[in-house]
């Protein structure tokens, strides 16, 4: 077979027009983001700087939005230059937002307002209250206030658009009790809601006395996940938990007594009791030591990865599968590099079961797959690599000529980090455009100059490549989204300095101009 044809925007755009497609759900949206793909891919595309502000407050990006002033300012990233959806009125220090996630409206539900149906901002504030914010208008919709008995200060989604988790600072005990060496028993509080309409499932406390010498503990997807300092990770069912020892159920709104106290739940200053607190160890349905605690669950059938708890294991990965903690075969990767930065390793977000593993100059993306005669076990083997784009450097063997006039060749290597080198720092999914974007740095002279690389996810191949303008210092902290046909870069400087440096698809003005000329001739 031939090479296949390259897709035609204007044949795919008369085909939508038509009609020409199966009457399957999501067909004419997938078309317009094949063809939005096309576009962005094509060599005359670039992508230019339309737009670099700054600020002393960080800066965050959800989906087409650029917060600024602890979300205070929301400006839109989606015209063709940002332009600003709303300013929230000034507010103290105690009611600034210190953390928010994105709610966006669910498909297919009845909801009780109109209003429901448009993305919302759920917003947690410094003085512990959970606020429900129009994305478009800053108008707060929906107010809870949490508890006055510890400091809420994390905002994530158990379960994506679902459910969310609304975690505590840890309770280190007042200056006194730990000057008498007087430990607090419970650790930190999580408060779980399902959202939209708001509703309560429970406040659950993660106690020393129960759980140990726990370190931290967090929700994800309806499990509980608490970590120890030895590197130990447990993991527990929050539903087998909130069953069996929630005291009392509690609804928002509602009037409520509990310790003494009367008042409604969710209103100041009663807030929201703790309810579940776990009187007994509950049944543990995983563990495993991994160093720093770190892991990871993923792939099909679901495997997990860690590394061996050991400092010299550093850099080191185990896949593993789930069912019987049994190695897969070739489970064991080690990038073989030398670098001041380690490397990181997750599974694929595009939920392919693939696994990305980013070292310092090269991007390796590994498939899960049955070992052969043995659809027991499964086997680790490389579905595509990405390479830097570096030349063998000049300065290794350089002879060296002895007093005596004995040449000698003096051996040395850079680090694979060396910034005078090119080395990826970032690489991220595109879920809507099926790509991979790397962003890779080199040191030229005195600065930095990166790129940001789309990749074809399915073979690696690289379809664009776009430079950034401003200078990239390797030592600051860098953020980078591709979003459709924006790129977004936010940098944080020394002395709390944020930057923003927003990118717009748009076809080449040279182009442009010779494809006038050519048709007024």
């Amino acid at each position: 077979m031939g090479p296949s044809q390259k897709p035609n925007v204007c044949r795919r755009l008369s085909r939508r027009a038509l009609g020409f497609f199966s009457r399957d759900a999501g067909v004419v949206q997938r078309t317009n983001l094949g063809i939005l793909r096309a576009l962005v891919c094509q060599e005359s595309t670039k992508f230019k700087n339309v737009w670099t502000t700054h600020s002393k407050s960080p800066i965050a990006y959800e989906r087409g939005r650029i917060y600024f002033d602890n979300y205070r300012c929301c400006v839109s990233s989606v015209a063709s230059e940002p332009r600003k959806l709303y300013e929230m009125p000034k507010c103290s220090k105690s009611e600034k937002i210190e953390d928010a996630l994105l709610w966006e409206c669910p498909v297919g539900e009845m909801l009780p307002n109109t209003s429901d149906y448009k993305s919302s901002l759920i917003a947690l504030t410094a003085h512990n209250w959970l606020l429900r914010i129009s994305a478009t208008t800053g108008k707060v919709l929906e107010k809870i206030y949490l508890a006055s008995y510890c400091k809420f200060r994390y905002l994530s989604w158990d379960t994506p658009q679902e459910v969310i988790a609304v975690k505590s600072a840890q309770n280190k005990g007042s200056a006194l009790a730990q000057q008498a060496g007087i430990q607090q028993p419970v650790l930190l509080y999580l408060a779980v809601f399902h959202v939209l309409p708001f509703s309560l499932i429970g406040i659950l406390e993660i106690n020393k006395k129960i759980f140990g010498s726990v370190t931290d503990a967090t929700l994800s997807h309806g499990i509980l996940i608490v970590m120890y300092s030895s590197g130990l990770v447990r993991l527990y069912s929050f539903q087998a938990i909130t069953e069996q020892f929630m005291q009392q159920k509690l609804d928002l709104g509602c009037a409520c007594r509990w310790g003494g106290t009367t008042g409604t739940v969710g209103e100041a200053p009663f807030g929201i009791p703790c309810n579940i607190k776990i009187t007994d160890t509950p049944p543990l349905l995983f563990e495993v030591s991994s160093l720093e605690n770190a892991f990871q669950i993923g792939g099909h059938p679901w495997h997990y990865i860690i590394t061996p708890n050991k400092k010299k294991q550093k850099g080191v990965f185990h896949i593993c599968a789930l069912k019987d903690n049994s190695l897969a075969k070739n489970g064991v990767q080690e990038m073989e590099c030398c670098s001041l930065e380690s490397d990181w390793i997750y599974f694929h977000p595009d939920t392919s079961g693939r696994i990305i593993h980013v070292g310092p100059n090269q991007v390796k993306v590994l498939k899960l797959s049955e070992v052969e005669n043995n659809s027991a076990q499964h086997q680790i083997s490389e579905d595509f690599v990405i390479l830097a784009n570096r030349e063998k450097n000049k300065n290794e063997n350089l002879p060296t000529v002895t007093a005596s006039g004995r040449v000698v060749k003096k051996s040395f290597n850079l680090l694979d980090d060396d910034p005078e080198q090119e080395t990826f720092k970032i690489v991220d999914y595109e879920d809507e455009l099926d790509l991979l974007s790397v962003v890779a740095v080199t040191q030229i002279d005195a600065e930095g100059k990166a790129h940001l690389d789309f990749h074809c996810n399915e073979y690696g191949t690289l379809l664009k490549s776009i430079p950034l303008v401003e200078s990239w210092d390797v030592t600051y902290s860098h953020e980078v989204y591709f979003d459709r046909d924006l790129v977004l870069h936010i940098e944080q400087k020394p002395s709390r300095v944020f930057s923003c440096y927003v990118y717009q698809m748009v076809c080449d003005p040279g182009e442009e101009e010779e494809t006038t000329n050519r048709s007024c001739k």
